[in-house]
């Protein structure tokens, strides 16, 4: 592993950096943070080296480094934060000091992050990885099980209607009339659902009659129960469905709708009637139920129907690489031979990912977010609660209007429930307010440390809250200024707790920038020590 000097050499004759090599000067000191960036993306390009105090343009020249003189601490570190081992060899060069580090590739199907981002090359650049990229990554070591072939089982197993309903639908999409006219069994080798003319799982998941499932994968079942309230023990209703799910997906949805009661929201002489279940969200959820749950352990998916709440529950946690956080922009699927199909046919987006619309949908609706409270290692579970929770809102999306609501992300919604929540919004969705700011939707109340958003006055005009807005909004600065002006007046002196209470709408960096700004004017002066002082009026 050591580097020779005779290796230098030849490594400094290479034409071009690479993703496997790159040269720093560094010739005092260099950044830790960026080596750690460094060593991350390059163990995601499958390793490589990175050497410091040498030119990184050709004729490359050694110059020496003086940094990181504690190799060994500085080794400990990198392991504690990447949890990956780099070896680093010092070079003692004629011409100075050369450090290079060898970085090791990444594990198979195990993409290595730094503070919960996934670094990689792009060019001479370092970026966040692209998340094809990390779909790749994280389906190196995992078998798709739905591509596999079924020993035995052969064309009479399957439903010749449920093939034909996913011919109908693909059709449908595609506008192919070529696909008309084709046997089942070229259809079924067209959809790569069959390999080498034998039948893969997911033909049976999709088609199989139940005879089929029951002899070859009989955990491939669906379940779905209805109880009167979450605190019964038994249900009033339980239908099971083991057979391909095209015999049943529609009938399924025909259940849940029967006790799919309305909520009536009115506003002038128009009448809103929202489902409690909104049928997208229930379907996309049981899709990715079958795309994503693991077919390899026992158990069936459930669905659970309560009166304002529906539960769907999917042997198997997370596939590799997902979370409950990261749910919306880490996506891998599980069985992608299946979730292939289903898109061809239009029933599911991109390979199964329909998340990003679950929570959109339920923004749009005003209900609560999806909860995966009791989702764990052994089953994923997602809880859609149907109660809309502010009809004010309601109004507000339909003001805005369907054209504008069309250029929102998914991000986009997520901000909007949180300010309508009257909660902080986070680091990775900051980026996207000025865009919610030009389309008149957020206002901006200040900037800075203390820098706060808030739904536009439209929201408050449709809720009749006006008095809130003027609340929220506050007052303007010259008349927070004179209120702690007049404070002082009053008592002579003042503390920022006090100057809290007085103007409970700003933050204390806010209220610190006015008392600056008085300072500068010479209309107030702290007296006192710096942390036990007070301020004056002059």
């Amino acid at each position: 592993m050591n580097i020779a000097l005779t290796d230098l050499d030849r490594l400094m004759a290479v034409p071009c950096e690479t993703e496997h090599l790159e040269f720093k000067e560094a010739a005092t000191q260099f950044d830790f943070d960026k080596l750690l960036r460094y060593c991350c993306a390059m163990a995601n390009e499958r390793g490589g080296r990175l050497i410091l105090g040498v030119t990184n343009r050709p004729p490359r020249k050694v110059v020496g480094t003086k940094a990181f003189p504690n190799i060994e601490g500085m080794k400990r570190d990198l392991y504690q934060r990447l949890r990956i081992r780099v070896q680093v060899d010092e070079i003692p060069h004629p011409l100075g000091r050369v450090l290079a580090f060898h970085i090791p590739s990444r594990p198979v199907g195990q993409p290595v992050r730094l503070d919960r981002v996934y670094w990689m090359r792009a060019g001479e650049s370092l970026t966040e990885m692209s998340e094809d990229r990390l779909k790749a990554i994280f389906a190196e070591n995992e078998p798709d099980f739905s591509a596999e072939t079924c020993p035995g089982a052969g064309i009479a197993d399957l439903a010749p209607e449920a093939l034909e309903d996913f011919r109908r639908k693909w059709m449908a999409k595609t506008s192919n009339p070529k696909l008309t006219g084709v046997t089942p069994e070229q259809l079924l080798a067209d959809a790569e659902l069959t390999c080498d003319g034998r039948l893969t799982y997911a033909a049976l998941i999709l088609f199989g009659n139940r005879a089929c499932l029951t002899k070859w994968l009989a955990n491939a079942e669906l379940i779905f129960e209805y109880r009167s309230n979450e605190a019964s023990i038994s249900h009033q209703q339980r239908q099971e469905f083991r057979q391909g799910f095209f015999l049943h997906y529609d009938e399924l949805w025909s259940l849940i709708n029967l006790r799919n009661d309305l909520q009536h929201y009115q506003e002038g002489l128009f009448i809103w009637d929202i489902p409690t279940f909104n049928e997208r969200v229930v379907r996309e959820a049981i899709l990715n139920a079958v795309c994503h749950r693991d077919y390899r352990v026992s158990g069936s998916i459930f669905v659970r129907q309560f009166p304002r709440t529906l539960q769907v529950i999917s042997p198997g946690g997370w596939p590799e690489g997902v979370t409950t956080e990261t749910v919306l922009y880490r996506q891998k699927p599980r069985n992608r031979r299946l979730a292939e199909a289903l898109s061809r046919c239009g029933l599911v987006e991109r390979a199964g990912q329909g998340y990003d619309e679950i929570f959109t949908l339920c923004v749009k609706e005003s209900k609560p977010l999806p909860d995966f409270t009791h989702t764990d290692d052994h089953q994923v579970s997602v809880s859609l609660n149907g109660i809309v929770q502010d009809a004010a809102f309601l109004r507000f999306l339909s003001k805005v209007g369907d054209e504008r609501q069309r250029s929102f992300s998914v991000e986009d919604f997520l901000i909007l429930d949180l300010l309508r929540r009257e909660q902080p919004v986070p680091d990775r969705l900051s980026p996207r307010l000025q865009a919610l700011r030009d389309a008149g939707v957020v206002e901006l109340l200040s900037r800075g440390r203390g820098t706060r958003y808030i739904l536009s006055k439209k929201f408050y005009e449709f809720s009749g809250k006006r008095g809130s807005y003027t609340r929220k909004r506050g007052l303007d600065r010259d008349t927070n200024k004179e209120l702690i002006v007049q404070h002082l007046k009053n008592h002579r002196q003042g503390t920022i707790l006090e100057f809290e209470e007085v103007l409970p709408s700003l933050t204390r960096y806010q209220i610190h920038s006015l008392l600056k700004e008085l300072r500068r004017e010479g209309r107030v002066a702290y007296v006192g020590p710096k942390k036990s002082g007070h301020w004056e009026q002059r």
